[in-house]
């Protein structure tokens, strides 16, 4: 059975996942579950999440969630969204400063409301970036299969994942500045925006995550 454990931390849009990746993988059985035991049993995991990253670390420890979660990060294929992202990094500038998980070098940062200007009006841009972006892919990878090259992906987030290591970086977004859209490393891939949210792209993305065995 391709078993897959979608965490449950309490925070926002995590149904809506499940959903997704059901659409995306019929015969899978998917959990969202806060049960260690479950996230250790399931065949890959899933890391999503909309919300603060304080409050995300925080549920990860008072849940027990967060041992598990290290233990699935070294073994199964594991996709973090949204949140799911910039908790992989060392530090997030979010709260006035928060550690993360630390598997992924860089920091996470506010986007600077004074500097966020469109390059072709010179017009300020809305913070958080909400909306359909493009993603140009960094490098290639399975999760990118059947995925065209600037392919447009939805994003809501006020903070954006700065990589101190090139090779992690699997996908890169303008929005004023150019960050890291999506990240990977061995059997970790996570994005930004939202696959659930991204209609066909984001479909065959969670697509290919059902099917990937963890390897580059």
């Amino acid at each position: 059975m391709n078993s897959v454990a979608v965490i449950d931390y309490g925070m926002g849009n995590l149904r809506s996942v499940c959903k997704a990746v059901e659409h995306a993988a019929p015969d899978a059985r998917v959990r969202l579950t806060a049960d260690p035991a479950e996230i250790r049993a399931a065949a890959r995991v899933v890391f999503p999440g909309q919300g603060a990253i304080g409050a995300c670390m925080n549920a990860l420890d008072t849940g027990g969630l967060r041992e598990s979660l290290l233990e699935a990060m070294k073994t199964k294929p594991f996709l973090g969204i949204c949140l799911g992202l910039q908790a992989l990094y060392d530090f997030s500038e979010e709260g006035g400063g928060t550690p993360c998980l630390s598997l992924l070098a860089g920091a996470v940062r506010r986007f600077p409301r004074e500097k966020m200007l469109d390059k072709a009006t010179g017009l300020p841009l809305k913070v958080p970036h909400m909306g359909w972006n493009r993603v140009r892919q960094s490098a290639a990878h399975p999760l990118w299969k059947g995925i065209p090259q600037d392919s447009r992906f939805y994003f809501v987030h006020s903070y954006y994942a700065d990589s101190v290591e090139p090779a992690d970086v699997a996908g890169e977004t303008e929005y004023a500045l150019k960050f890291t859209s999506a990240a990977t490393r061995a059997n970790i891939f996570a994005v930004q925006f939202h696959p659930e949210k991204s209609q066909r792209g984001g479909l065959r993305l969670l697509e290919n995550f059902m099917s990937w065995d963890g390897s580059a």
